[in-house]
Parts: C-alpha cells; structure tokens; sequence
C-alpha cells in the first residue's frame, strides 16, 4: 500500500512539477516555507540522512554499480544541499544540473524506483513520517524525467 501511494505521490508530482518548470524554467521546486525543513529536522538532521541514504545506495545490487565512480563525499554533501534548499532550508545547492549529472548513465525507471525506496529506507531509519516523506518525495519527483534516460 505505501509503494502504491508513493508511486502515486510521484506521478501527481511529476505533473505538477511540469507546470511549474514549463512555467519558471527552473530546474528544481523549492518548498514554499520552512515547515517541510522543520519537519524533517533542519540541516544537521538531513545531513544525518543523505549520509545514510548514500550508504544505502552503494550496497543496493539494483543500483549500486552506478555509484563505482562517485565521489560519496561529495554526493553525500550536494544530496544535503538539494534536500535542504528544496524543504525551504536556507542551503543552496550549487552543483549540475540533474540533466547534466545524469545523462549518459543510462538509468532507467526500475533504477530510479530503487533510488526511491532506499531513500523511504533511510527516512524510516530516521523515523521520518510517513506525510514528512510524501511531501519531500512530491518535491523529488519532478526530477525523473531529468534523471530517466527513456527507452529508445
């Protein structure tokens, strides 16, 4: 039932944050307010977070391999930044555009859904609640169709 909903939370993200990058040409949707930061901790908390989702990620076998040639340091730190501007933290995350970053590694959905799930891991190792999730994984999805490289 939450994978149904999360998949569901993403698809009506995924619209919503067409309209609003068609609208603004800008590359990611920011929080309204701080209240999704709040909720989620504030920036030492989603540090905490991006530490272990990156520690997840590179011992997921569905995606690992797309990590061998990471800088973890560095994802952990600009993963922070993204989550931190984008719950209405005062980060700024400064790195490529998730096109740029993303285009030639051939990942496709079932990489991306992985993704998805070993982030909701983390978030449940924090105890993260399951709204706090839905509205940050709304935020995220968006960027699928930046990330995704489709089928040809």
């Amino acid at each position: 039932m939450k994978k149904l909903f999360v998949t569901l939370v993403f698809i009506c993200g995924s619209l919503a944050g067409s309209l609003t990058q068609a609208q603004t040409d800008k590359p990611m949707v920011k929080a309204p307010s701080t209240e999704l930061y709040t909720a989620l901790g504030g920036k030492e908390s989603i540090t905490r977070l991006m530490n272990d989702f990156v520690e997840i990620l590179v011992v997921d076998p569905r995606i690992a391999k797309l990590f061998k040639d990471t800088k973890l340091k560095n994802l952990k730190e600009q993963l922070t930044d993204q989550i931190c501007e984008l719950s209405g933290g005062p980060c700024k995350y400064e790195g490529d555009a998730m096109k740029a970053v993303h285009e030639d590694l051939g990942i496709t959905a079932a990489h991306f859904n992985a993704l998805v799930e070993d982030l909701q891991m983390a978030m449940d190792q924090h105890g993260i609640g399951f709204g706090t999730q839905s509205r940050l994984l709304a935020l995220l999805a968006p960027m699928h169709r930046d990330i995704i490289k489709p089928a040809r």
